[in-house]
C-alpha cells in the first residue's frame, strides 16, 4: 500500500486564500497588484480545468505560476453507490502533478447514481456508510499516492440517521486515515438547520487532521433555514466561528469561497483581509505562534 504524506500540507499554503473561478479571472488580473498583496494561495476545482487548452490554459497558467494551488473536487462522489471513476482519477492525478497542486480535497457526499445528480447529496450517518466512504477514500489515496482531505458538507435532510453528524465525520476520518477540510460556514448552516451548537461541533473535530479552512456566505431563507450558496458576503456569526477555530486549533490557512454574484475586487479582497486580520489576532492571542 502507498504510504501517503502526513495531512499537514505544504508550507507554501499559509495565510489567506481565494477560490479561483473563471468569472473572476479578468477582474483579478486587472487588480493584480492588490490581489498579490492580499492573497497567499488559490483553490481550483480540477473538473473546471482538466483537458482545457488554448486561451483558458494560458490564463490558468498565469495564476498557477504566481500562486501556490490547492485543489477542491466536485464530482468524485465518495459516498456514492457506483464504482469510482478511475478515468477521472487518472486525469486528476496528472492535473495535480502537472500544476504542482499542494493538496487535493473532496466532499464527504455523493453526486452520482447511474448519472450525475448535479448536487452534493448527504451520506446517511450510519456505520455501514462509514465503512463504505472510508474504503473509497483509501482507494483514492492509494491511487493518487497521497493523503487527501474531506469536507463535511451542508445538508438539509438526514435519511436513515443512526449517529450524529460529528460522530460520523470523525469515524470516517479515523477509518480512512485522511485529512479534513474544515468549512466553518457549513458548520454554521448545519447548526441552524439541524439545531446544534456550531462551536461545539467544531471543537469536537480532530484538529490535527485539518489541512485548511473554508469560509463563505450563505442565504437566509428563514430564521431556522440557511442555504449554503457561496453567493454572498461572509456573515458575522461565521467570522466568529472562524476565530473560534483558530482559538481551538491554532491559526490555519483559510480560503474565501465565492461562486457567483461576484462583488468588485476591492470588496472581495476586503473579506480576504478580514481573514488575515483574524489570523493576526489569533496569532497574538496564542503568544506569537506561527501562522500556518
Amino acid at each position: 500500500m502507498v504510504q501517503p504524506e502526513p495531512w499537514r500540507i505544504d508550507p507554501a499554503i499559509h495565510g489567506a486564500g481565494l477560490g479561483l473561478r473563471r468569472g473572476l479571472m479578468a477582474p483579478l488580473s486587472e487588480h493584480a497588484d492588490a490581489v498579490a498583496s492580499a492573497v497567499n494561495f488559490m483553490e481550483v476545482a480540477p473538473e473546471n480545468w482538466v483537458g482545457l487548452g488554448g486561451r483558458w490554459k494560458r490564463r490558468f497558467a498565469e495564476f498557477s505560476d504566481q500562486y501556490p494551488l490547492v485543489s477542491h473536487g466536485l464530482s468524485l462522489s465518495l459516498g456514492g453507490p457506483e464504482p469510482l471513476d478511475m478515468g477521472f482519477l487518472h486525469d486528476v492525478r496528472h492535473f495535480l502533478r502537472d500544476n504542482d497542486v499542494r493538496c487535493y480535497t473532496e466532499h464527504l457526499s455523493y453526486c452520482s447514481d447511474h448519472g450525475h445528480l448535479y448536487d452534493l447529496m448527504p451520506i446517511p450517518f450510519t456505520e455501514e456508510a462509514v465503512h463504505h466512504a472510508a474504503a473509497r477514500i483509501r482507494q483514492v489515496q492509494d491511487f493518487l499516492g497521497q493523503r487527501i482531505g474531506i469536507e463535511h458538507v451542508s445538508y438539509y435532510a438526514a435519511p436513515g440517521q443512526q449517529m450524529s453528524e460529528l460522530d460520523f465525520v470523525c469515524a470516517v476520518l479515523e477509518e480512512a486515515d485522511c485529512g479534513l477540510l474544515l468549512d466553518v460556514n457549513n458548520a454554521y448552516v448545519n447548526s441552524i438547520n439541524h439545531g446544534y451548537d456550531a462551536a461545539q461541533y467544531i471543537s469536537g473535530l480532530p484538529g490535527e487532521r485539518i489541512m485548511y479552512v473554508h469560509v463563505a456566505g450563505h442565504f437566509d431563507e428563514a430564521a431556522d433555514l440557511k442555504v449554503d450558496t457561496h453567493g454572498s458576503a461572509v456573515t458575522d456569526p461565521v467570522w466568529a466561528l472562524l476565530s473560534h477555530a483558530y482559538a481551538e486549533f491554532g491559526v490555519l490557512p483559510t480560503l474565501l469561497e465565492r461562486d457567483f454574484n461576484f462583488p468588485s475586487v476591492p470588496e472581495l479582497l476586503s473579506e480576504v483581509r478580514q481573514i488575515r486580520a483574524l489570523q493576526s489576532a489569533g496569532e497574538s492571542a496564542a503568544g506569537g505562534a506561527a501562522v500556518r
